[in-house]
């Protein structure tokens, strides 16, 4: 399964403000160097047990655009000690759910069970964190089966199409600008070698981090991964995460995307902005609430301004992923009206943004978003879910769990001049890309 860029303004998705100091968090390394994080919450009897690995799409090698997201898919055949498929119907037959994600910067596999069940699942993954047992008809089948995820989830969906085009023109030197599935060109030729070279560098110990959230404890984690992970030993030749980085971006871009399946013509428009660093979270703080404050919703800006206001547009929003290792974007995204053309939509778009400069941060509505966060994050603590993915997406992207447990007093503190200098910093016309999906009889 892919862990994709998900342009939906949700406070859901959003981190929370609610202290994160007074969770239950222990932290600890096995000498073969897995770090291992255990959240408790002793209030149901059931736990995630979760590995990321720091390999995502963004660490794959040149021309095997993919690999990542195949392996994923592997990592579910046959080990020394299980037959192909066995650990999902094991999951299962314990009454729990798994599954697994690729990111550009991470892979994770998850299981969620009862609390009994949780030797057996780290038994299981341990397995196959070293032991996978591949045939070529296993390689010939799921090159299959995401070749067929491609066909479904992109091909087929001129939005999505349009995306990758988008970051492909953001990114001119770094693996982001490559789709987490992979082109289908490079897909297609994806054999045995590129997948057991992947796994090979990048599944180790010394390259995973073990999330347990749920009714455990530190003692008994530690003995099961000690027991289970402890004893697979290291990989000395780990290779550094060094990764290509972005040239200046000093020349705004711009693309048209025209398919006749186009339902709805759009415009999009794209910025580099930072990500959260570790130590250094609070200009991603101060965007978070920028994307939340201009288009997380009906009552945002740009709501206010196009959709209600010069009734321009259907639909508008913007976006900002701060988990990520390197530079990430902030996006906005105008739907006009059927009347109304794409060039008129990014006129208003623009006049809107320059008039939210002038006027400034409604602290009324800084408030509220503060406390719908807030509120957010208390009934986050009730899904051993959302927690573990907390801590494994921050720690799988370079952040440490005193960043985790930071990061709300940093959004507390942020303030109307800090989003407006923020604003200022990244709503960079040199560094983004202006793109339009129209239908191919189009004409503008």
């Amino acid at each position: 399964m892919l862990r994709l860029p998900v342009f939906a303004a949700c406070l859901a998705l959003l981190p929370g403000l609610a202290p994160a100091s007074d969770e239950a968090v222990s932290t600890f390394l096995l000498d073969n160097g897995m770090q291992v994080v255990v959240v408790e919450d002793h209030r149901a009897p059931v736990v995630q047990h979760m590995v990321w690995y720091r390999a995502g799409s963004a660490d794959e090698p040149k021309g095997s655009s993919g690999v990542a997201h195949f392996l994923e898919h592997l990592l579910f055949k046959a080990t020394d000690t299980l037959e192909s498929g066995e650990l999902s119907a094991t999951v299962a037959r314990n009454g729990g759910r798994d599954n697994a994600f690729t990111s550009y910067d991470y892979t994770a596999y998850f299981q969620r069970v009862a609390a009994d069940r949780l030797e057996i699942m780290m038994r299981m993954e341990a397995d196959r964190m070293r032991n996978i047992r591949l045939t070529e008809n296993d390689i010939e089948t799921e090159r299959q089966v995401i070749i067929e995820e491609r066909n479904q989830r992109t091909e087929s969906n001129p939005s999505a199409l349009f995306g990758e085009q988008v970051a492909a023109a953001q990114y001119l030197n770094h693996r982001y600008g490559a789709p987490i599935i992979g082109w289908m060109h490079e897909m297609q030729t994806l054999d045995m070698d590129d997948a057991l070279g992947f796994y090979e560098t990048y599944y180790a110990p010394n390259n995973a981090i073990l999330v347990v959230s749920g009714d455990v404890t530190p003692e008994e984690v530690r003995r099961l991964a000690e027991q289970y992970y402890g004893v697979i030993p290291a990989n000395p030749d780990l290779p550094a995460r060094i990764r290509t980085e972005e040239p200046p971006q000093t020349a705004e871009r711009r693309l048209i995307y025209r398919d006749a399946r186009v339902a709805q013509p759009y415009v999009r428009r794209s910025y580099l902005a930072p990500e959260r660093d570790p130590g250094a979270q609070e200009a991603a703080a101060a965007l978070t609430f920028l994307a939340e404050i201009l288009g997380g919703g009906t009552t945002s800006y740009l709501a206010d301004a196009l959709q209600f206001d010069s009734q321009i547009a259907t639909y508008s929003a913007a976006f900002y992923r701060g988990v990520s290792l390197d530079d990430t974007t902030f996006d906005l995204v105008v739907v006009p009206r059927p009347d109304v053309s794409l060039q008129e939509a990014e006129d208003a778009l623009d006049a809107a943004l320059a008039q939210f400069m002038t006027d400034g941060v409604d602290l009324a509505q800084l408030e509220r978003i503060k406390l719908q966060i807030r509120a957010d994050q208390i009934y986050a603590r009730d899904d051993v879910d959302r927690i573990a993915n907390r801590y494994g997406q921050a720690l799988a992207s370079g952040l440490t769990v005193e960043d985790v447990q930071a990061w709300p007093e940093i959004l507390d503190a942020v303030t109307e001049e800090d989003i407006l200098q923020a604003a200022r910093d990244v709503l960079d016309r040199r560094a983004s890309v202006t793109g339009w999906l129209m239908r191919e009889e189009a004409i503008q």
